[in-house]
C-alpha cells in the first residue's frame, strides 16, 4: 500500500507542485537513494526505486497537495516499493523475514550513532561504497556526486571541467562494475577503509563546494550539499580520529561554511570577499575549524596534507577581522606548499591572487598569463575574472572590461554572470 500523504494543501497548482516536487527531489534523493540502497543492495535498482517515488509524487502532490514532510513522503514511498521488491524475489525471502516487518513501520532514521566505530549512516556508507576500489578514481567521484550530491551531470562536468558525455558514461559504467562486482554496501574496516579515505574526502569536499559556489541554476548558494557535506565530514572525524586529513578537510569546511551567511546580499546576489561583512561570519564554526585544524596537526606525523594546508588558508582569512589585515603573505606561501602537494592550475589560479595581494597586481598579473594556455582552464570563468580584475587595478580597464564580459560568457550560474557583468559595466571603456 502506498503511504498516505500529511495533512497538506490540496488544490495547490500544477506548476507549483511540479516546482515544490522539483525542488524537493533535488534536496532528498540522496538520502533516498541512499536508504533504498541499504535495503536492496543495489545502487541501480535504488536510483530505480527513488525515480518511481518521484513519479509517485508527480501523479499525487498536484491533487492531494505536497505533504508537510515531503522528504519523509519520498522515502517511505521508495522503502515500500523496495518491500514490495524484496518480497517478490524469491533470493530476498530470508532477508525479508528479518527485515521486512520492521522496513514498513520504522520511520527512517538519518541520525548518525553515538559509536564511531559502527557507524549507521547511509549516506556515509553510499559514499563508501562508490569509493570502491573496483572503479577508477574518475568514476568513484562521478558516481558519488551523482547519487550522494544529487549533481547532474552537467554539473560535474562543469566541476571537472571534462565533457558532458565523459561524465555519463562514468555514471552508467561505475554502477554496472558495482553490480557485476557485488559490492557490498558497508562502510569498510582496516586497511579497506583506508584505501577509499582519499576519494571520500574527495567526494566530500566537491559535494561541499557544489553548495558553496552553485556551478550553474539561479543561485549562488545551495545549502543542503553544504550541510550534507559538512555532517558526513563530521561524521567521519569521529569515525577516524587519528586522520590527519580527515580532520583537515572538516577544519577547512567549518571555515568555509562560517561565511556563508556574508556571501550574498539580500537579492541572493554574491558579496565579495572584500566586500562581506565578517560580523556575519559564524564565530561558533570558526571555533570548530581551529580546534579541527588543531587536532589535523596533533595526529599529522608528517608535513600537512592538502586539506590541512586548504584549512590553515582559511584560518588566515578568519583570523583576520578586517579585510585589510588579511596576511596575504602567509596565503601566498601556503599555497606555494599546496601546489607542490597536490599540483592544479586552479591551486596555481589561487595563489596568483594571493601573490597579486602581497606583491602587487603586475606580479599576480604575470603568473596568471602563464596560466592561460592550460587547457583545463580554457572555460574556466574564474580565470578572466581574476586577470580583469588584475587589470583593472593596474589601470588598463578596457582590457578589465572585456575580461569581466569574457567571464561573464562563461559563467554558467546566473548571479555570477549578474555580477561580472556588473563589474564590467562599472569598469570605464578607456586605455
Amino acid at each position: 500500500m502506498e503511504p498516505q500523504p500529511t495533512p497538506a494543501r490540496p488544490g495547490i497548482p500544477g506548476s507549483a507542485a511540479a516546482h515544490a516536487i522539483e525542488t524537493v527531489f533535488r534536496l532528498e534523493s540522496p538520502r533516498v537513494v541512499a536508504g533504498v540502497a541499504r535495503i536492496v543492495r543495489d545502487l541501480g535498482i535504488a536510483e530505480e526505486l527513488a525515480q518511481d517515488a518521484l513519479v509517485a509524487a508527480l501523479e499525487r502532490w498536484p491533487r492531494d497537495g505536497v505533504p508537510d514532510n515531503p522528504g519523509a513522503w519520498l522515502m517511505a514511498t521508495a522503502r515500500h516499493r523496495a518491500v514490495d521488491l524484496i518480497r517478490r524475489r524469491e533470493t530476498y525471502a530470508r532477508k525479508l523475514a528479518e527485515i521486512g516487518r520492521d522496513l514498513e513501520t520504522a520511520p527512517p532514521s538519518y541520525d548518525a550513532p553515538a559509536d564511531p566505530d559502527d557507524i549507521d549512516d547511509d549516506l556515509l556508507r553510499l559514499v563508501f561504497t562508490t569509493c570502491h576500489p573496483v572503479l577508477s578514481a574518475e568514476a568513484r567521484t562521478a558516481l558519488t556526486l551523482r547519487l550522494l550530491g544529487g549533481l547532474t551531470t552537467a554539473e560535474i562536468a562543469r566541476a571537472y571541467l571534462v565533457p558532458e558525455p565523459t561524465i555519463a558514461q562514468r555514471v552508467v559504467r561505475a554502477k554496472r562494475t558495482l553490480a557485476k562486482q557485488n559490492v557490498a554496501f558497508e562502510v569498510p574496516y582496516g586497511p579497506d577503509r583506508e584505501a577509499r579515505l582519499g576519494s571520500v574526502l574527495d567526494v566530500i569536499y566537491l559535494i561541499f563546494n557544489e553548495g558553496y559556489a552553485a556551478t550553474t541554476g539561479d543561485d549562488l548558494l545551495r545549502p543542503g550539499l553544504c550541510e550534507d557535506a559538512l555532517r558526513l565530514a563530521r561524521v567521519l572525524s569521529a569515525l577516524m580520529p587519528k586522520e590527519p586529513e580527515v580532520h583537515g578537510l572538516t577544519s577547512l569546511l567549518e571555515f568555509q561554511a562560517s561565511r556563508t551567511a556574508a556571501r550574498t546580499g539580500p537579492d541572493g546576489a554574491p558579496v565579495l570577499l572584500k566586500d562581506q561583512n565578517r560580523r556575519r561570519w559564524n564565530r561558533m564554526l570558526i571555533a570548530r575549524g581551529i580546534r579541527a585544524l588543531d587536532r589535523a596537526g596533533a595526529t599529522a606525523t608528517g608535513a600537512p596534507g592538502p586539506y590541512a594546508l586548504q584549512a590553515a588558508i582559511a584560518a588566515c582569512h578568519a583570523h583576520a577581522h578586517a579585510y585589510e589585515e588579511t596576511d596575504w603573505r602567509a596565503i601566498a606561501t601556503l599555497y606555494g606548499l599546496l601546489a607542490a602537494r597536490a599540483p592544479s592550475p586552479v591551486v596555481e589560479l589561487n595563489r596568483a591572487v594571493a601573490v597579486a595581494m602581497a606583491d602587487g597586481p603586475a606580479k599576480g598579473l604575470e603568473l596568471v598569463d602563464a596560466l592561460a594556455a592550460e587547457p583545463a582552464l580554457r572555460d574556466y570563468h574564474l580565470l578572466p575574472s581574476v586577470r580583469a580584475d588584475l587589470l583593472a587595478r593596474l589601470g588598463r580597464t578596457t582590457e578589465a572590461r572585456a575580461e569581466f564580459e569574457r567571464a561573464a560568457g562563461l559563467a554558467r550560474n546566473e548571479k555570477e554572470r549578474e555580477l561580472l557583468l556588473r563589474r564590467a559595466a562599472e569598469t570605464p571603456d578607456r586605455p
